[in-house]
């Protein structure tokens, strides 16, 4: 990947991060990432989104702490 497609990826995981936190979402980069990745593979976006949910509602304690993970402050 060329330098300035590495930093436009980066910049739009930033803004995609951002609305993450803003919509309250306790998603973190990695996973942020990972589901951007399966969506540019054919993945419906709708259908991850509602295996997300159903995962949490399995597990619903390591969704808090992942939420409380992706607040900390970031490394650059």
């Amino acid at each position: 990947m060329d330098p300035e497609a590495a930093r436009t990826a980066r910049d739009s995981l930033e803004l995609v991060f951002h609305m993450s936190n803003i919509l309250d979402t306790g998603l973190d980069r990695h996973s942020l990432s990972v589901l951007i990745s399966l969506c540019d593979l054919g993945l419906n976006p709708e259908a991850l989104a509602a295996v997300i949910k159903e995962l949490r509602q399995e597990n619903p304690s390591s969704a808090s702490a992942s939420h409380q993970r992706t607040m900390s402050p970031s490394v650059p």
